[in-house]
């Protein structure tokens, strides 16, 4: 029986490959755009490698930037999939269930992103091995970015097996068995809320950066993942229906945006209860804040902070109200607003207002650099080409293209 299976997932990594390898002329000129900009992306990071990161825009008193921020923003779509695999799993509601797998695919090339970001984000590399338990001294469990290595890498394993193991059988044209696979997406519930409260610990442990140090961050993490990720899966659904032969419903989408609705009305309150904290008391440490909202000296973010401000109060206005949420073009419009707004409020909203002024009281205006754009450019194509070939062979599945047919019952 075991040799049986091994020989069908050799013939099923097989069929894959040669799914993802055909296609028609706009999906090879989709598959080049990407192979550019990962080379381009590839050379810029070659260029950080040799000369060091002075070749972004970081500096001593902004340690974090650009990969950080999106490294931040990243963990939350990540975690996308969690919003539709409860009313799925959970509920067993019956559209949501039909697409579910498509946010489990989102997830393992988001959190692939993460790691990536992660690693161009490390000086030097080469002695990530340090961290690996058994050869290096990863100074486990006191360490928090230990603890957040382990979350992440486990949540990945969790949501690869999933996918891996719902695609096998289908490709086998066998029903994947509940006891094997349920338990393991119940796992991936509260990993998910585990990775985003590990990776607010990692920002809210650090003593001397106070406009971290909330008890609320590690909820307006969650709060803002619940917003993006599923905005992004919404956006990708109507690209697959339009340029992918996958039947997605209308029900499946607006309970996406009823979803969001309460999402984004939890994001803003807790925003607002950070503003209030930040600013009535009037403590010494509202510079930082000040820095986020109105900028110091003429040095800030303000510009930002007010666009995601303005975009995630206009998603709430079409994700709350039914007669707009139900327009299936201007629920698409509320998920790009929530997807760009929560990236700039997770992202680098969140990275630079805690570095600036740093603990001398320096301002420095961080920008990332021309060769950072790059090297983040060249990750998020590797991501959407991740993406798309697991969209691929989910799709040649699910039509029964690619089918072992020695596989099935005779």
């Amino acid at each position: 029986m075991l040799l049986d299976n091994i020989k069908r997932f050799v013939r099923f990594t097989i069929g894959s490959l040669k799914v993802v390898s055909r296609g028609s002329w706009s999906y090879y000129a989709w598959l080049a755009v990407l192979l550019a900009v990962i080379v381009v992306g590839l050379s810029a990071y070659g260029n950080q490698v040799m000369n060091g990161l002075i070749t972004s825009g970081m500096r001593d008193q902004v340690s974090w930037g650009f990969y950080i921020g999106n490294f931040a923003f990243l963990v939350g779509v990540a975690a996308a999939a969690v919003v539709l695999v409860v009313p799925a799993y959970v509920y067993n509601w019956g559209p949501i269930r039909e697409v579910v797998l498509i946010g489990e695919l989102l997830s393992v090339a988001a959190i692939v992103m993460c790691m990536l970001f992660v690693t161009v984000d490390v000086g030097r590399p080469q002695l990530i091995w340090h961290m690996m338990p058994g050869v290096g001294t990863p100074n486990f469990p006191h360490s928090l970015l230990t603890w957040d290595v382990l979350v992440l890498n486990f949540y990945f394993l969790i949501n690869w097996f999933i996918v891996t193991y719902i695609l096998f059988m289908s490709f086998t044209g066998r029903k994947y068995n509940p006891r094997v696979v349920l338990p393991v997406i119940f796992l991936s519930i509260p990993l998910a809320i585990g990775i985003h409260t590990v990776t607010a610990f990692l920002f809210m442990g650090l003593k001397a950066r106070p406009f971290w140090n909330t008890a609320v961050l590690a909820p307006r993490f969650i709060a803002g993942a619940f917003c993006s990720g599923p905005a992004l899966i919404f956006l990708v659904f109507l690209v697959l229906r339009r340029v992918g032969r996958m039947a997605i419903s209308n029900e499946a989408l607006l309970k996406i945006g009823e979803l969001l609705a309460y999402a984004m009305a939890i994001n803003l309150f807790l925003l607002g209860v950070e503003v209030f904290t930040e600013f009535y008391p009037g403590a010494a440490h509202v510079v930082h804040a000040r820095f986020q909202w109105f900028g110091i000296h003429g040095v800030g973010i303000a510009k930002y902070t007010w666009t995601a401000l303005v975009l995630n109060a206009a998603a709430f206005v079409i994700f709350v109200a039914p007669s707009l949420r139900n327009k299936i073009w201007l629920l698409a419009i509320g998920c790009a607003f929530s997807f760009v707004g929560v990236y700039i409020e997770k992202g680098m909203g969140l990275i630079l207002p805690g570095l600036t002024p740093d603990v001398l009281g320096e301002i420095y205006a961080y920008a990332p650099s021309a060769n950072e754009l790059m090297v983040g450019a060249g990750i998020w194509a590797i991501g959407a080409l991740l993406f798309t070939f697991m969209v691929r062979v989910a799709n040649a599945i699910t039509a029964g293209e690619l089918r072992d047919t020695r596989a099935l019952p005779s």
